[in-house]
């Protein structure tokens, strides 16, 4: 039997239970991978090849988990994230391509922030912290606070941001709310947004695997949006909170903002940015900037 052919019958496997054709075979492949600890390179030029002796029952062994729907992901401990390796763990939200979007819209904005000696971006529900590291890898002036309402969250975090080689620029807090830190220039998250009542309908990969507390955003998945926009206050004038949202949400968060903008009596409130979509055409960034009550009217006037 070849490598071919044993990568054949693991996506078999896999596919019976339940895992879509793609995603069974990048798992079978991935896994293969890790079990031999060989580079992508040298696991492609080596699939004619017969099976090497030393690839089972390790990789038996992995496949039977990943069938019992087991994310990849935590079964090798690491998942790639904007070109960086990260620790992953049942403690932990996996870190997902689309969230790539909100470290991109972070760059494209922070060219846009008000002059400063030294910008601050907090870091909201940081979990493995991999919006905050990548920002750090790509923004070497700015420093980071990367909050999370885990304490295990946190730990992993810390350790990711020591093996990417930025932990000088990062202080971590064990917080539920936005951090007590007034006048940054900008909040980033990828708050909790699914609805409690959409988690029977979850993959078992999501549902059995990742920690409630990084996906369910209360009845209708808003809650952590409320609390977020409820404090323009916290960022400079001119800042930015840009946050992910889930499929089919962003119209509703926008929402909350036209609905905010209805009292009076504020010093400051929300406008609206630009939003990014995936490679499927859906919003799932949105971005918002904190700006002063009296400039909104002026800009509303005729």
């Amino acid at each position: 039997m070849t490598l071919a052919e044993r990568l054949a019958a693991a996506r078999t496997r896999l596919g019976a239970a339940g895992i879509s054709s793609q995603e069974a075979a990048n798992d079978a492949e991935l896994l293969a991978r890790h079990a031999l600890g060989w580079a992508r390179a040298r696991f492609i030029s080596s699939l004619r090849d017969p099976v090497p002796a030393h690839l089972d029952p390790a990789y038996a062994q992995l496949i039977d988990r990943r069938a019992a729907r087991e994310p990849a992901s935590q079964i090798v401990g690491v998942r790639e994230f904007w070109g960086l390796d990260f620790e992953v763990s049942p403690d932990v939200l996996t870190p997902r391509p689309e969230t790539e979007l909100v470290v991109q819209a972070a760059l494209d904005l922070s060219k846009t922030l008000p002059p400063s000696d030294q910008t601050v971006i907090v870091d909201v529900g940081t979990g493995t912290g991999c919006i905050a590291i990548a920002l750090a890898t790509e923004l070497p002036a700015a420093r980071f606070i990367a909050s999370d309402a885990s304490l295990e969250a946190l730990t992993i975090a810390r350790r990711n941001a020591a093996r990417n080689g930025v932990a000088e620029r990062i202080a971590f807090l064990h917080t539920s709310i936005i951090p007590p830190e007034n006048d940054v220039e900008m909040i980033v998250s990828n708050p909790p947004y699914i609805p409690q009542d959409a988690r029977p309908s979850l993959p078992p990969e999501v549902r059995d695997h990742e920690p409630g507390v990084a996906l369910f955003g209360g009845d209708d998945g808003l809650d952590f949006y409320r609390r977020l926009l409820a404090r323009p206050d916290d960022l400079v004038d001119g800042g930015w909170l840009i946050v992910e949202v889930g499929y089919g949400q962003a119209d509703a968060v926008r929402e909350l903002v036209t609905k905010r903008r209805s009292l009076e009596n504020r010093d400051h409130d929300w406008e609206g940015g630009k939003s990014y979509v995936d490679l499927q055409g859906i919003e799932r960034v949105l971005t918002f900037r904190a700006v002063h009550q009296m400039d909104i009217i002026e800009d509303e006037e005729p």
